[in-house]
């Protein structure tokens, strides 16, 4: 299993681009950002502080999506950067919330997605691709590369995943969840005549390594609220009585609005509807001991990489955690001589 990091591009951005660097001193594969212009900084400009600090992370967007950026810009975007660092980007994508939401906009829907991953994917991979009726390309990018994932909670859109993504992203670490949305993109993959095998498989949860239960989970309640925005959203389109589990839906029935001026906060006063258990089912809580058994039966589902979100007042102990018994314990054993 690969290991990310997602980070708030809060100022300053060398905050950004420390923890980053920290990371990839622990062992963490990836480095991934949010992205929304006006509640942060822009992420893509710290991208770029942030692989010329490391060697070996791969940096991107958790998610970008197709409404605030022109496709053409995001692919530039990514060819740039993987010139000047060595094909080091990856893309996560999605309908849009926050970026889009803050503008009084609405998130795309799923054909605009589709085609705006076919065109990023064609031009960041140094292809040709029609747009507005032109055939275009980059002339100047060669040799460039690029994995386009698709964050999703829906039917459709697990679709959608399975279909066009080279992986796929879950922002929740419940297993009983993990295990339906990843078997509804492996069956999309494939009908749609691709391995399932080929696709990454994406957690992404907030992790607190500590021992007062209630302050970690205080710290992290905001995320069934983040998360409780896309679960509204598929409510308004599918009703009660969709094939969604119950333990993704239910728990938004007390939720009043949101704000998002507190989005991605802790202490976010606009996620006091979001219960303990929901918090202790799509976050990773506790000793390291525990982050390690729930990354197994993760692991055992599919999944190919957890992405750890760093919202909260223990950023640097969590990830010194993670780098000296978490990642460890995940790792094969091997022995120096049989």
């Amino acid at each position: 299993m690969d290991f990310g990091v997602v980070l708030q591009t809060n100022p300053p951005a060398s905050r950004t681009v420390e923890l980053a660097r920290q990371a990839e001193t622990y062992g963490f594969s990836h480095v991934w950002t949010f992205d929304s212009h006006l509640l942060w900084q822009e992420p893509f400009v710290i991208y770029s502080a942030i692989l010329a600090a490391t060697r070996k992370v791969m940096v991107g967007p958790m998610v970008t999506n197709p409404a605030t950026r022109d496709w053409t810009v995001i692919a530039s975007l990514f060819a740039t950067l993987n010139e000047m660092y060595g094909n080091r980007t990856i893309c996560g994508i999605g309908r849009g919330d926050s970026a889009v939401r803050t503008l009084h906009g609405r998130p795309s829907n799923l054909a605009t997605l589709r085609d705006s991953i076919h065109v990023v994917r064609e031009l960041a991979n140094g292809r040709a691709v029609e747009v507005n009726g032109a055939k275009v390309r980059f002339p100047w990018s060669t040799g460039s590369a690029l994995d386009i994932w698709v964050a999703a909670y829906g039917p459709l859109a697990l679709k959608l995943a399975g279909e066009v993504g080279d992986g796929f992203i879950l922002q929740l670490a419940d297993p009983d969840i993990a295990a339906w949305t990843i078997k509804v993109v492996r069956d999309a993959a494939e009908r749609a005549g691709r391995d399932p095998d080929a696709i990454e498989f994406c957690i992404a949860a907030p992790m607190y390594v500590g021992d007062d239960r209630d302050h970690m989970r205080e710290q992290c309640r905001w995320f069934g609220g983040m998360v409780g925005n896309h679960v509204a959203d598929i409510v308004a389109r599918y009703g009660n009585d969709s094939p969604i589990p119950k333990a993704l839906t239910d728990y938004i029935a007390g939720r009043q609005g949101y704000d998002y001026n507190e989005h991605g906060r802790a202490g976010n006063t606009h996620a006091a509807f979001v219960p303990d258990e929901i918090v202790e089912r799509f976050c990773i809580l506790g000793p390291a001991a525990e982050h390690v058994e729930r990354l197994e039966e993760l692991r055992a589902l599919g999944v190919t990489q957890f992405a750890g979100y760093l919202q909260h007042d223990n950023k640097e102990e969590t990830l010194r955690q993670y780098g000296e018994h978490v990642i460890p314990g995940m790792a094969t054993s091997v022995v120096a001589t049989g």
